[in-house]
């Protein structure tokens, strides 16, 4: 019997992408741009032979060709030497090898140090705050406090689940949600369908318009050399209408199946279906009650998220200072539940451990770009790319890179991955073609997680055997939603270049 072959994980793929990467050195003519940074108090050019210093003035940049308010580069929004329209020159090739393809990961690590630093302690802080229970004491307490009233648990949950994605990336974490909803919604007289579109759901459609996650918005800025901030108002408006869209598109959903339980597609398409959990809530007559310590505890989690944005909104924060910020709160979380210090640090470890893989997964796609730069072809790609797409229209552009990353996510459902790997170049094309960096990056979380919904290499196959549903009846619910919200992420890009 011939062995099943999976798809290849991120990593292989990242790895094979090295490897192209280096093959380009050799084929591709050598050249670089002029660079321009700010050093100080001014411009720092930084041509084939020599470094210029410039006035940090708007007149510098009117006069270079670079459509970029200067604003942005005192203030620190934009955070990587920017490349100099018209200044592109040929250069002697320096082919890539089989030794800088090895050192290319460790290279790509070392110079992402501070994103990977920021993400192991991420993956600390949820393990310590996931080990005092609280979260799954909160949605327990607002699942049993709202029944009898499930329409309004429906949108509250829908909400919650949206917000954790778009604050700090939950994904794989909301698993742990199936056992208590589940059964909880089957005795309501919902079908399987609607715990699914509230859980996977939620988390799906809350990292479309990620406002503060540090796995999308924050590498993918880093990666393109602008602050995550920039575009934030619009990411939080388009957080608002998505999740208002898919808490109706529920509520509209549950009702019909309510009033008549055949109209279940689950019923339709995989018919009589079995819970894999136990329908025993229909019977409890007793509310959990939320103590005083675990309401600090939830209150604490999300005063720490809200402390990071304003940390970076008004005192210029970035990866140490908010690596801080959840270290300390990791350890105020121990101090309030007088956890163990063995369990503390066991906890933390496991935390980082968890994302290990994204850490590397940054480090390895970090490392693409590393083979490029120090092949000389890095900015003959731009250059050669820009030359194609001069002339096309930016909202055509932007169009086109939307639908360029839903189709490319099919392969990387890894956020961090992809924003690493692509963002360097792209983000760089972004300034030739004069469309802001900020609608780059929407651009790749759009595509990213509208993929997400449907990819086989993401969260929709675990998801569905936590329900026991086929994928055709989730494609059947979830189709409809998907072509509504390509259409407003497709009307949010294209607003976004003329604001």
């Amino acid at each position: 019997m011939a062995t099943k072959r999976s798809f290849p994980g991120p990593i292989p793929i990242l790895m094979i992408v090295i490897i192209l990467a280096a093959i380009s050195t050799w084929l591709l003519p050598a050249g670089q741009y002029n660079k321009l940074s700010v050093t100080g108090k001014t411009f720092t050019m930084v041509t084939d032979t020599n470094e210029i210093a410039l006035p940090l003035t708007q007149q510098t940049l009117d006069s270079l060709g670079i459509r970029i308010k200067v604003e942005k580069f005192i203030k620190g929004e934009i955070r990587k030497p920017v490349s100099v329209p018209g200044s592109f020159t040929k250069q002697k090739r320096n082919p890539q090898g089989f030794i800088p393809i090895l050192q290319a990961p460790i290279k790509g690590i070392m110079d992402s140090v501070d994103i990977i630093l920021f993400c192991l302690i991420i993956g600390g802080f949820m393990f310590v705050f996931n080990e005092t229970g609280a979260m799954t004491k909160g949605i327990t307490w607002l699942a049993y406090s709202m029944k009898g009233r499930e329409h309004w648990l429906i949108a509250i949950l829908t909400v919650v689940f949206s917000f954790f994605a778009a604050s700090y990336g939950m994904a794989e974490e909301a698993l742990v949600f199936y056992p208590i909803l589940v059964p909880l919604f089957l005795a309501a007289g919902y079908d399987l369908l609607v715990p699914l579109a509230i859980i996977f759901g939620g988390t799906s459609i809350g990292c479309l318009p990620a406002f503060s996650n540090p796995f999308s918005v924050i590498i993918a800025s880093n990666a393109a050399g602008i602050n995550w901030m920039d575009g934030l108002t619009e990411r939080l408006v388009l957080w608002v209408i998505v999740t208002a869209i898919l808490v109706w598109y529920i509520l509209r959903y549950a009702a019909k199946i309510k009033k008549d339980p055949t109209a279940s597609l689950v019923y339709k398409i995989d018919g009589e279906v079995k819970s894999l959990y136990e329908v025993n809530i229909g019977n409890e007559t007793t509310t959990p009650k939320l103590d005083w310590k675990t309401k600090l505890l939830l209150f604490i989690y999300i005063a720490t998220f809200l402390t990071m944005i304003g940390g970076v909104v008004f005192l210029g924060w970035w990866t140490t200072e908010m690596s801080a910020l959840f270290l300390g709160s990791s350890i105020l979380l121990a101090v309030i539940t007088r956890l163990n210090e063995k369990i503390f640090i066991r906890e933390f470890i496991k935390g980082a451990e968890s994302l290990l893989s994204v850490a590397f997964i940054i480090g390895v796609a970090r490392g693409v770009t590393i083979v490029l730069n120090e092949g000389h072809v890095s900015d003959s790609i731009l250059y050669y790319t820009a030359n194609m797409v001069q002339g096309i229209q930016p909202a055509f552009f932007i169009l086109g890179l939307l639908f360029f990353y839903v189709v490319f996510s099919i392969f990387i459902q890894s956020s961090s991955g992809m924003a690493v790997l692509t963002m360097p170049i792209i983000g760089a094309l972004a300034i030739l073609v004069n469309v802001p960096g900020r609608e780059i990056v929407n651009s790749y979380m759009y595509g990213m997680c509208l993929m997400s919904f449907l990819a086989p290499t993401g969260l929709i196959l675990p998801s569905l055997a936590m329900v026991n549903i086929s994928l055709k009846t989730w494609f059947k619910f979830i189709t409809p939603l998907l072509i509504l919200l390509t259409i407003i992420c497709m009307v949010a890009l294209v607003i976004g270049i003329y604001l």
